[in-house]
């Protein structure tokens, strides 16, 4: 049994780039259990509240309750439930998962393939993570789950679309090695420092590599417009989300203050970030609602 391309193929209810994380979530939060106990299961009612921030946190706006990938899962083959009543899962009621005592863990045939060989977890982990998470994610985020993943396999290539190591120069060229967002523009001599392309519509779920999808950014707002902090709307102007919080100048100078301020740039001549990546990012990653212009 290939077992990464069987993580490949997780059935996510999926419709025209809508996100769905909420299986991989949870199988990337097994894999982590399964590094530090590798016969151990985990009850619904423990995990829960685990699985609640990481859909908040990683997932789109709309709420989901964890109930959800705990039991569908189970029709991947990668995970079994079973409660005090024997095998199989009760459901995705939540009261029902609780008072049943339900518990979860990745299936037998599944462990043994992992213990057999260790590299999988890796290859695993890396397919789920490169499939539904844009990159400058993946190092907290196997933070958050408890993922140990040092020397990973990477999957294989041959069988996925392979990305353009242009990009970056030329969304960086575009934006003349300046932060769309805030007019950041350091160098060390004459190499930038601190300022990454970033994809609009994540290349995960078919944001292609080219300028009509990227934006320079600087590391910090990089940062925030992939956690949906910060957007792009109507008129190429700034989203900052209601549901952000900072109390010091800090936050408000470099992020509230933000809110309606035109995207800086590209150079003229050069395509802006098309509306449907716009739409995209904006029903996808961006948190609640924006907040009103900012006012000096």
């Amino acid at each position: 049994m290939d077992w990464v391309e069987r993580t490949a193929q997780l059935r996510q209810w999926t419709r025209s780039g809508v996100r769905a994380p909420h299986k991989p979530l949870l199988l990337l939060y097994a894999l982590s259990r399964f590094q530090q106990d590798s016969e151990g299961a985990v009850l619904y009612s423990a995990v829960e509240d685990d699985l609640g921030r990481l859909l908040t946190e990683y997932g789109p706006g709309n709420r989901t309750t964890p109930a959800y990938p705990f039991h569908h899962l189970v029709s991947d083959g990668v995970w079994e439930v079973r409660t005090e009543r024997g095998p199989g899962s009760p459901g995705t009621r939540v009261r029902e998962l609780r008072a049943t005592g339900a518990t979860g863990r990745l299936t037998p045939e599944l462990r043994t393939a992992l213990r057999r060989e260790p590299s999988l977890l890796g290859r695993m982990a890396r397919v789920l993570l490169d499939l539904n998470f844009t990159p400058s994610l993946h190092g907290e985020l196997c933070e958050a789950v408890g993922l140990a993943l040092e020397e990973a396999e990477a999957p294989d290539s041959s069988a996925r679309r392979q990305r353009d190591r242009r990009m970056r120069e030329m969304v960086l060229t575009a934006y003349e090695y300046q932060c769309a967002f805030c007019g950041y523009d350091g160098r060390i001599g004459a190499v930038p420092v601190g300022l990454e392309a970033a994809h609009v519509r994540w290349w995960a779920f078919d944001g292609p590599d080219d300028i009509e999808n990227g934006l320079c950014l600087c590391s910090l707002h990089h940062k925030l417009f992939d956690k949906g902090v910060l957007g792009i709307g109507e008129g190429h102007r700034i989203l900052v989300s209601q549901s952000f919080v900072g109390r010091s100048a800090a936050a408000r100078e470099h992020v509230v203050m933000l809110a309606g301020r035109p995207v800086i740039g590209p150079q003229a001549g050069v395509r802006p970030v098309a509306a449907d990546h716009r739409s995209w990012h904006t029903s996808q990653v961006f948190h609640g609602s924006p907040r009103p212009a900012a006012t000096d």
